[in-house]
């Protein structure tokens, strides 16, 4: 056996380190080296350049890797901060309706009261009337001139009714201001109450809407990162795997970057269990299909409408707050209410209340018009954040997000939490 094919045997392991020297330099003549070196014959690496070689191929393999790992990050990051904003949102909804509901009761209250308070004054009225007639026809009420000499109109009750029990003649009058004195008094009462629960509501209502919209400028913040730190990556990303390709090979880089590459998520099935019990526990009948389609036609009509933050409700698109300011259109639940509103069904503002407050539906039994919802923990209802209208044939039609407009998409089963039948 000749040296040559003694050297040759010797070195078989070190075919691909020397492949990977042999582009690196074919690589540099590309590069512009002088001529002399560019057209003299590759020399054997050494073991130290074939080490070297194979630790630079390792090291581009961990930056790409890091790189995959951080837009990967940033991105959950994002998701993660725009579900906080949707559920601090959804929370501001709740306390406002409440706010609202407790308003109009304590408007209503605040009337009653009035109105007992003047049913009382009439009734005292014919007390005085009264015990004047008595006094003047020659007191046919022994007690009528006790009651003129009252000084004023609690004191005149009380003597009344102490002379009702000394055994002095009845009155229906009398009765009547003394029922009606304990009618103004509860009515007041539930005034006051209801004036304390709706001012308590309604700075629990701004404080909720200041989180709320710091949470979204917090998530409009990120996504605004993420779009120029994306951008830096991925070209940091492209020229690892471009020094790679060059270092190792197509094949061997492609392989390496395969195995850098952090995997995709895995399908979400469709769920076998049944929807997490929140609020109204019926389970969801055969409902109205009219009534559905009432409902997706109406949300159809406005495909392409702008999504707006914290905008649309029965009446259809409106305002939205903060960054939503200046855009009229819908948030999730603002097209959801809305659509069955046009069908005569009236269901909350928020998603957590449309999802607590109607009939479930399982998976499995989703028809053309149910609402379907999404949440950062699906076995937790208040963490959810997002509520669609299910079209049938696997499609949706929603208000996804900031920056989105209303529009048909894939049904998805990931965070899905649960789904409802309004028309049941």
């Amino acid at each position: 056996m000749d040296s040559g094919t003694r050297s040759s045997l010797l070195h078989a392991p070190k075919r691909t380190a020397w492949r990977i020297l042999a582009t690196t330099i074919a690589g540099a003549v590309v590069l512009g080296l002088t001529p002399s070196v560019a057209t003299a014959a590759p020399k054997r690496p050494s073991d130290s350049q074939i080490q070297d070689a194979r630790k630079t191929a390792d090291a581009l393999s961990r930056r790409i890797a890091a790189f995959a790992g951080q837009i990967s990050s940033a991105e959950a990051e994002v998701e993660d901060a725009q579900a906080a904003s949707a559920i601090a949102l959804d929370g501001y909804q709740a306390t406002q309706a409440a706010y609202e509901a407790a308003q109009a009761k304590s408007t209503a209250a605040a009337s009653a009261a009035a109105q007992a308070t003047a049913d009382l004054g009439v009734a005292r009225d014919d007390v005085a009337a009264f015990a004047r007639r008595s006094y003047m026809d020659g007191s046919t009420y022994a007690g009528a001139a006790s009651l003129i000499a009252a000084a004023g109109p609690a004191e005149l009750i009380e003597r009344a009714a102490l002379l009702e029990a000394a055994g002095s003649h009845r009155s229906d009058v009398l009765d009547e201001v003394t029922v009606l004195q304990e009618q103004a008094k509860r009515a007041e009462a539930v005034a006051r109450t209801a004036v304390i629960e709706a001012d308590q509501l309604k700075q629990q209502a701004a404080d909720e809407l200041a989180y709320a919209q710091s949470t979204e400028a917090d998530a409009r913040r990120q996504a605004a990162a993420l779009s120029s730190r994306k951008a830096a990556l991925t070209t940091q990303l492209a020229s690892a795997q471009s020094q790679l390709r060059a270092l190792v090979g197509a094949r061997e880089a492609a392989d390496r970057i395969a195995r850098a590459t952090p995997p995709a998520p895995k399908p979400v099935v469709r769920p076998s269990t049944p929807p997490v019990p929140d609020g109204n526990g019926t389970p969801a009948g055969d409902g109205s299909a009219s009534a559905a389609q009432t409902a997706i036609e109406a949300a159809m009509r406005y495909l392409g409408t702008p999504y707006a933050w914290g905008g649309g409700g029965s009446n259809g698109p409106s305002r939205g707050f903060a960054q939503g300011a200046d855009t009229i259109g819908f948030d999730c639940s603002g097209l959801t209410q809305y659509a069955y509103a046009q069908a005569g069904i009236y269901i909350p503002r928020n998603s957590r209340a449309q999802y607590s407050s109607l009939p479930k539906v399982a998976a499995d039994d989703l028809q053309a018009g149910d609402l379907v919802f999404w949440a950062t923990n699906p076995s937790n209802p208040a963490t959810i954040h997002h509520v669609a209208l299910y079209m049938g044939n696997g499609q949706v039609v929603q208000a996804p997000q900031t920056g989105d407009v209303v529009k048909v998409s894939d049904m998805w089963w990931r965070g899905y939490a649960g789904g409802v039948r309004p028309s049941a």
